[in-house]
């Protein structure tokens, strides 16, 4: 008579095992990654109260069955649904991160400290840069970046710090290359006239400081033929930069015929100096001595140094040889030097109207000539090569800047409507050698492979560190610590303290999501209708038993 009420009792305390389950379920429906239980029960115990015998030929008598009275029911087990994926929540935090497949987030203090696992990607940066978890604080882990490759190094797991002060900026760099592209129309009024057509390139030195060299690119009297050069660096300032005798190239003589007319403001006196109008105080020349960029400016032309190199040829009258030419400069002919012609003697202004000439010889100051295929228009070459060097290295103060290698080799010379199009920019066609600022981290990014990105306001990215991820050979075993942790036992199968990529196993992470409790509401309110049927019938096994004893006892009255 006592043995059902024991299994009663026994009934009653499983039940109330798998109540206080679903209790905990039900509680942490909306807990970050938690993952239902469930219980299983089993039967306790057997009182065998005749063993089970087997068939006698000799007697003729068959077998008999044991005879086994229960002793109850215990709880077989308590399984956690582990492997079974929680819904997603939208939250748009950057750190919060959803993990899929049957991987876990490796959790702990310090490099040293224990290692515990978790589902919850509810992370945050704290005062020191560490990625942690907003619950507890616990650094998350990972792989750091190997200083020699700039590539993830995958060795022993240690704490993530993504904002610490050396990854708060990216170094600046000096530009090193350069490319000028486009079209190049041989018509452009801009490439046919004294100042030719302007390219501004933007550079940088070793400090981030940013520079614009202003390039011009003028035409030859020879078609597809044109010479490059160098007229000015400013600074970031918009202030002119010493660049003292620096060219783009030796420096080359070509035919072209350039006008030189005096412009309205100035004027050749009558003792021959060329003053200005409204100051003749304001002497280009004065007779004997040359103003270069006065003179430039009387002329109206954009490089004095130019100017001051132009050659001018006289062509003889004589029968015998008349293709001789002499070339005269500038300077010469100002000074009005005499020559023999054919001859007599006689001085250059004779030859030459000051006030309006016409050179067929330029030496433009430091160039490089560019020239094409003239029949399809193709690039030839620039200074003999595809590219020409900007020497900036020796500009003062000493190292703080590096040579720029240009590449001229996918320019054109084609028609387009009398416009050209070409133009420099910095770096190769790979954008390999650009230079930049210093820049200031202006977002951090973590890609579904666990990877972390941080990215600056110079256009720049740096890689940070990797998440590492633990998965075992029996999830179910982990042990539950609390606050959303498990540590691993010896039925989950040991962490080796590496880890693998998230993606090894066929998942990945996704960032502003986090995966909520996979308890399912539904299924929880139905085992606890069924569980408390099964307690309300152990408690009457209860009661009926102990009727039955009282009736027992009754029988002495």
């Amino acid at each position: 008579m006592m043995r059902s009420m024991y299994s009663g009792v026994a009934g009653l305390k499983t039940h109330q095992t798998k109540m206080d389950v679903i209790g905990n379920n039900i509680a942490n429906v909306n807990t970050v990654a938690y993952k239902s239980q469930s219980v299983t029960f089993s039967e306790l115990m057997y009182q065998t109260s005749q063993a089970a015998s087997g068939a006698n030929s000799v007697t003729g008598t068959a077998g008999i069955n044991a005879r086994q009275i229960g002793l109850g029911v215990k709880t077989g087990a308590i399984n956690t649904a582990i492997n079974s994926q929680g819904a997603s929540q939208t939250t748009n935090n950057p750190f919060d991160i959803r993990i899929t497949g049957d991987a876990f987030f490796i959790v702990g203090s310090g490099d040293n400290g224990q290692r515990l696992f978790t589902r919850d990607g509810s992370f945050y940066v704290d005062g020191v840069g560490n990625l942690a978890m907003t619950s507890n604080g616990y650094n998350v882990m990972g792989w750091q970046v190997d200083p020699e490759t700039q590539d993830i190094k995958r060795d022993t797991v240690s704490p993530l710090v993504i904002m610490s002060p050396e990854n708060m900026t990216y170094p600046p760099e000096a530009t090193t290359k350069a490319t000028v592209s486009g079209i190049l129309d041989k018509n452009d009024s801009n490439v046919l006239s004294s100042s030719g057509k302007t390219m501004n390139l933007l550079f940088y030195d070793k400090l981030g400081y940013s520079y614009t060299a202003k390039l011009n690119v003028k035409a030859t009297d020879t078609e597809g033929v044109y010479t490059v050069q160098l007229d000015s660096i400013k600074d970031q300032n918009n202030s002119e930069y010493p660049i003292g005798d620096l060219k783009l190239g030796g420096g080359v003589e070509v035919e072209k015929s350039t006008a030189l007319n005096l412009s309205d403001k100035w004027e050749v006196d009558s003792t021959g100096q060329i003053v200005n109008k409204d100051d003749p105080t304001i002497i280009a020349f004065d007779g004997t001595n040359v103003d270069w960029d006065l003179l430039a400016e009387a002329y109206n032309y954009s490089d004095a140094t130019e100017l001051q190199t132009m050659k001018f040829s006289v062509t003889t009258d004589s029968t015998t040889d008349p293709v001789t030419k002499t070339d005269y400069t500038l300077e010469q002919i100002l000074k009005d030097e005499s020559i023999t012609v054919d001859g007599a003697t006689t001085n250059l202004q004779a030859i030459y109207d000051i006030t309006s000439l016409t050179s067929d010889k330029v030496t433009p100051s430091g160039s490089s000539l560019l020239e094409y295929n003239a029949t399809t228009g193709a690039f030839k070459s620039i200074a003999g090569g595809t590219g020409v060097t900007l020497a900036l290295s020796g500009l003062a103060p000493a190292g703080r800047f590096d040579d720029i290698e240009i590449d001229f080799s996918t320019t054109t010379m084609y028609n387009n409507a009398g416009t050209s199009t070409i133009a420099a920019a910095s770096g190769d066609v790979k954008k390999v050698g650009c230079g930049r600022k210093m820049g200031e981290m202006s977002g951090v990014s973590i890609q579904d492979d666990g990877r972390i990105y941080a990215s600056y306001d110079n256009g720049m990215s740096k890689l940070l560190g990797q998440i590492a991820v633990a998965e075992f050979a029996n999830a179910s075993g982990l042990e539950k610590e609390g606050d959303n942790l498990y540590k691993a036992t010896q039925n989950s199968g040991d962490f080796d303290g590496i880890g693998t990529e998230v993606k090894t196993g066929g998942g990945y992470m996704t960032t502003g999501v986090l995966e909520m409790s996979n308890v399912d509401l539904s299924a929880e309110f139905t085992d606890m209708i069924t569980t408390q049927r099964g307690f309300q019938a152990n408690s009457r096994i209860i009661t009926v038993s102990d009727t039955l004893l009282e009736e027992l006892v009754n029988l002495k009255r």
